[in-house]
């Protein structure tokens, strides 16, 4: 329990405040977790470790909106010795059920806010419902003005979080945390991470990225993927830094405690950064412009991550801010892999090298070879990543990254088959992600999932991300998802959908010839920027234009499959079709 001993050492600073007001110390986080640990511990079972192994402890849900009842309740959770998994209060009932009972959940935290959505749900699944209490966080907070080495109370709870805090005893192993993968690719995952897996990643990223304790992060990601969960909460805590948490995203309200507060650190997603962009420059004025860009300009480290930043928005960041953001590479299941250098040369379109600690290798398939995680069996062959600093030419490598390190998960909870065909007989995490290594020196750039972002095309293995990257050098295009239609002749065939800015959009009583002829002009334009950008074989055969935001998942990924089944239900039904005789196929001959 690395990061509470971290918290505990810091228990005399400010772990936590929220933009809506309030704030608490590390110490009084930890005093508050360890009420509700007693609380908790009255509902949980000695041991729950049904799919789990023996050192694994009940599963606890965490269902609350960023603040200081959240990270309490993950807190309270570790003391008892249960395993943490963060629900999302953004999904509805029906996966919320999922989750709680594919994971076993004995007992969910939840703050007041939740009960009436959960007591149902929780109920049918035979998991309890505690409601934290927001009056566990008010009041004068001691801790802050009371010597770091002396006590603020003398009660049982705290002796709890100190003995932990003192402790020497290994709990590297057992279960620490279950994140549920965003389903992008098939029915999302229980991906079950350790202490020690979380303590490698934390450890990792506070070095590479040069966390300090004078740092405090603007928190407004959610709470149930890694990237606003370890890379931003828990790294700021592990350092003894302080989050500020928003209870929302809102450009406008980003922005303003940009400006107004002590904000070093911002971590985000690329469509956030690209509603703070479209908000700087069409709701702000010269003067709120100016202070602006000040405030990006102080910030110390500003992240993207959780799906690839097109160019163009790196660009636009760099001229409002003065500095490139930081693109790093991840997964539910490793933490993160490869990262851009925090000092050194950040490359628009590369995520950088692998991390300290992180062992990476390319594992170059046949086109009889599956996508996704497979067992790295069959055809494929190994190929490690080289280096050019011997022949001085530039090296380039392509497949499906492969990883090992002690930051990896230990299993999918519960499905046993899905975690060894996750890894090769080295014990390298089969990604399922395409990768090249280009350039001088040698960096990682993300080609796209292989299941649904390389497209194999007439032979050619063509990358979506890149044709969506050429598409969006257009100053009128939005967002652009770039899909492969299943294709007699060739296999398969490059579709483009691309959502306009709203400058290039119709206008809603713009007559039918009009608005037809707005977007010939657009499409004419994008097929002429295609041909002088993209191989021929790149090309799209198929166009469309949207007249509405291309659907996201919380962490602002789109689902390509379901993009497939929504446009283009014909193709999508052959393609499912296809797919369910080529297994039907492979079983009848034997092969698994």
């Amino acid at each position: 329990m690395e990061i509470l001993r971290a918290a505990a050492r810091h228990k005399g600073s400010l772990a936590v405040k929220h933009t809506t007001g309030g704030s608490c110390s590390f110490g009084k986080l930890l005093d508050s977790s360890a009420s509700i640990k007693a609380e908790l511990q009255r509902v949980l079972p000695a041991a729950n470790n049904k799919n789990g192994s023996s050192c694994d402890g009940p599963r606890v849900g965490i269902y609350s909106e960023p603040g200081m009842q959240y990270v309490a309740a993950t807190y309270a959770a570790w003391m008892a010795g249960a395993v943490a998994v963060p629900l999302a209060v953004s999904h509805p009932p029906q996966e919320l059920d999922y989750v709680i009972r594919d994971a076993g959940i004995s007992a969910v935290l939840t703050s007041a806010s939740g009960h009436n959505k959960l007591k149902d749900v929780t109920h049918a699944a035979g998991a309890a419902l505690h409601v934290v209490q927001q009056e566990l966080f008010e009041g004068s907070d001691p801790w802050l003005t009371t010597s770091s080495s002396s006590s603020s109370s003398s009660n049982a709870e705290q002796q709890d979080w100190q003995e932990i805090a003192g402790s020497s005893t290994s709990d590297a192993s057992s279960g620490a945390l279950i994140v549920y993968t965003s389903g992008t690719t098939g029915r999302p995952k229980g991906a079950l991470h350790t202490h020690g897996s979380l303590a490698a990643q934390v450890e990792c990223l506070t070095r590479a990225w040069q966390w300090q304790p004078s740092d405090v992060m603007l928190h407004a990601l959610p709470l149930h993927h890694v990237h606003g969960i370890i890379n931003g909460l828990y790294c700021a805590h592990y350092s003894g830094a302080a989050i500020s948490f928003l209870p929302k995203f809102s450009p406008a309200a980003v922005w303003q405690q940009l400006m107004e507060g002590d904000v070093s650190v911002l971590m985000a997603v690329p469509t956030m950064y690209s509603y703070l962009l479209s908000h700087y420059e069409s709701q702000m004025s010269p003067e709120e412009q100016h202070a602006a860009r000040a405030a990006a300009a102080r910030l110390r480290l500003t992240v993207s991550g959780s799906a690839a930043a097109p160019v163009p928005l790196l660009q636009r960041w760099q001229a409002l801010s003065g500095q490139r953001l930081l693109e790093r590479y991840g997964m539910t299941e490793t933490g993160m892999i490869l990262s851009n250098p925090y000092e050194g040369e950040r490359r628009p379109g590369f995520v950088g090298l692998p991390l300290p600690g992180v062992e990476v290798k390319v594992v170059q398939q046949s086109s009889s070879s599956s996508n996704g995680n497979g067992n790295g069996s069959g055809d494929a062959a190994n190929e490690p990543a080289a280096s050019n600093e011997d022949s001085g030419a530039e090296v380039l490598r392509q497949g499906e990254l492969a990883v090992r390190g002690p930051m990896l998960f230990r299993e999918y909870w519960g499905r046993p088959q899905a975690t060894a065909e996750a890894f090769d007989g080295e014990g390298y995490f089969l990604t399922g992600d395409t990768v090249s290594l280009e350039g001088s020196p040698p960096y990682y750039r993300i080609l796209g999932r292989s299941s649904v972002d390389i497209i194999k095309s007439g032979g050619f293995k063509i990358s979506a991300l890149d044709i969506e990257g050429a598409l969006l050098h257009h100053a009128d295009v939005a967002e652009a998802a770039v899909l492969g239609l299943p294709d007699e002749a060739l296999g398969e065939v490059v579709a483009a959908l691309i959502v306009p800015k709203a400058a290039s959009k119709p206008a809603a009583n713009e007559a039918g010839s009009d608005a037809a002829k707005t977007g010939d002009v657009l499409l004419g334009q994008l097929k002429g920027l295609a041909r002088r950008e993209l191989a021929s074989y790149c090309l799209p055969r198929v166009w469309r234009l949207l007249d509405a935001p291309l659907p996201r998942n919380a962490m602002g990924k789109v689902n390509k499959k379901q993009l497939l089944k929504e446009f283009f239900p014909e193709q999508a039904a052959a393609a499912a079709a296809a797919a369910a005789a080529a297994a039907a196929a492979a079983a009848a001959a034997g092969v698994k």
